[in-house]
């Protein structure tokens, strides 16, 4: 099969959806052989995983003249967190308040701002002002997180408010988030995806698809769906607008993955238990 996605994301992908149900630690000759299913190749993956494991995110360990890799305590809070987000099915509901981060980083410690800007970011908040940010959500523990994660705790002012206006909680969302071009994605994954899950549908139930095919199908599933997870803040139903697609999305991802799970988890196991090459 050909290339589709780089190779650390989908390492990542596995790891969230596969490896960190089955003791979190991997054989990085599986971990070769599972990727091999998607087109990469062993230097990309050797090379991708030691990456990962500089950031941070996975660790590794000899057995013997084997290396085996699993995520790191912030590697494991990360996937739990997409994880709780990606299965979810509908919108939760708001209680009513905001929760608003101030920083001030000096200079010499600039770099930290981006890193900071892109994990904001990716746990829902919105940009409302410079280095302002805010959410809807209950997100205080992923704040005190990267507070000690960047160690940035003088720098930092966290605030649960209530907004006075003048104008709507809803004008006030449309500052921080562009849902118009967020529910355009969520439109053009619908439309590709339905049409896929009734041709996967009917090819599973003429017996058309191996275990093999259905691995690879699942995880490109969650690897596309869970690009949302940097652009969708995740918003109440309260605040979002009315014809929004989100809720709908996830449906029509639940209900394939679902399809595709059991075979697909077959397939991973004969891999992950034997730690040798098998045929589709």
């Amino acid at each position: 099969m050909e290339k589709q996605f780089n190779t650390r994301s989908m390492i990542f992908t596995l790891y969230g959806d596969y490896i960190r149900h089955y003791g979190n630690v991997i054989w990085i000759g599986s971990l070769i052989r599972l990727l091999k299913e998607f087109g990469h190749n062993e230097q990309s993956v050797r090379a991708a995983i030691s990456r990962m494991s500089k950031q941070g995110w996975v660790q590794s360990e000899k057995r013997g003249n084997k290396s085996y890799y699993s995520l790191t305590e912030r590697g494991k809070k990360r996937m739990e967190e997409a994880s709780k987000r990606i299965y979810k099915l509908e919108s939760p509901s708001w209680d009513g308040d905001w929760r608003m981060l101030v920083y001030t980083i000096p200079e010499e410690k600039r770099h930290l701002r981006d890193e900071l800007r892109k994990e904001l970011v990716w746990s829902g908040f919105g940009l409302l002002s410079n280095s302002c940010w805010i959410t809807p959500n209950p997100l205080e523990e992923q704040v005190q997180n990267l507070i000690e994660k960047y160690n940035i705790a003088p720098y930092v002012s966290f605030f649960r408010a209530t907004y006075e206006g003048l104008q709507t909680n809803k004008s006030l969302v449309e500052k921080c988030w562009d849902l118009d071009n967020i529910n355009e994605k969520y439109s053009q994954f619908i439309q590709e995806y339905s049409q896929k899950y009734i041709l996967d549908k009917n090819k599973l139930e003429k017996g058309d698809m191996s275990d093999g095919n259905c691995f690879v199908e699942c995880a490109l599933l969650v690897h596309e769906y869970r690009k949302f997870l940097f652009v969708d803040p995740s918003l109440p139903q309260e605040l979002l607008p009315e014809k929004w697609l989100g809720d709908s999305a996830a449906t029509l991802f639940n209900d394939y993955y679902h399809m595709l799970a059991k075979p697909a988890k077959r397939f991973f196991e004969a891999v992950f238990e034997q730690g040798v090459p098998i045929e589709k």
